[in-house]
């Protein structure tokens, strides 16, 4: 049987700014069908791994590869076919205020000169996966964080990635709008299999992510039954640079590291 290649594999790879490396020898996959959610303390270069995972930072040593393919030294031209592939959720949105929510979410449609119906049919497409079919028109300054950041992940759908990104997507949201921006992050894991890269720092969020699923029938999260683990949902955890945990969620629950244990207490 053909077994599917990793859609990013990191190679010993390490980066630092004017200082101590910010990562160091990182070596780790993220399998078709798969979310790896990364967890640890903030500054430890959660974001820096995710940015170098598409190529918008490239590391001082060490591999990279996304899609099969050797990132690490590829020219930007070429990198750009690759992130086509790939959404990215930025923390704090990042949306354009100016531009309406219709043209935020279409925005890289819009850059490859699709036809205008094309664009606007696949939009109300992605915000009605996340809800929002009523701010088309809308600018971003009149929605709410969590609206933002469900923009955000219309934006990252748009062109039904092959792997995402999500840098924080909970970060700084109230407990019920976090709520929100998880099912629709188990949403896209569940109705599509995409396979995912996900930062957090809140356990609360990635635990859930774990022990629920999307139902389709009713159209929202569940809980798995019987104490129930997801298992193509695994964890990764970066301690001083180093990746110093890489399994799954049981394993997570049942670690002798000292830093685990404290951190996840």
């Amino acid at each position: 049987m053909k077994v599917s290649a990793p859609v990013v594999v990191f190679e010993d790879v390490s980066i630092r700014f004017n200082g101590p490396p910010v990562l160091e020898n990182v070596s780790f996959q993220v399998g078709q069908a798969e979310t790896r959610i990364l967890l640890g303390p903030a500054g430890v270069g959660k974001s820096v791994l995710l940015k170098l995972a598409n190529g918008l930072l490239r590391p001082d040593s060490g591999r990279i590869f996304l899609f099969g393919e050797e990132i690490t030294h590829m020219r930007e031209e070429e990198l750009l076919r690759l992130r086509i592939r790939t959404g990215m959720v930025f923390q704090e949105s990042a949306l354009f205020d100016s531009l309406t929510v219709r043209d935020n979410v279409g925005y890289q449609l819009m850059e490859r000169n699709l036809p205008e119906d094309e664009v606007s049919r696949r939009v109300r497409e992605a915000l009605q996966f996340v809800e929002l079919g009523h701010t088309y028109d809308l600018l971003p300054a009149s929605l709410s964080g969590g609206m933002r950041r469900r923009v955000a992940i219309a934006r990252a759908i748009i062109d039904q990635p092959e792997f995402l990104l999500y840098d924080s997507p909970t970060g700084g949201l109230d407990p019920v709008t976090s709520h929100t921006i998880n099912e629709l992050v188990v949403k896209e894991r569940d109705v599509y299999a995409t396979p995912a890269l996900l930062v957090t720092h809140r356990l609360q969020d990635a635990f859930t992510m774990t022990t629920h699923r999307y139902d389709k029938e009713q159209e929202k999260m569940v809980p798995l039954p019987d104490g129930q683990i997801e298992p193509n949902t695994s964890f990764l955890v970066l301690h001083e640079g180093k990746l110093i945990f890489d399994g799954s969620t049981e394993a997570l629950l049942t670690s002798e590291d000292p830093f685990i244990r404290e951190f996840i207490a």
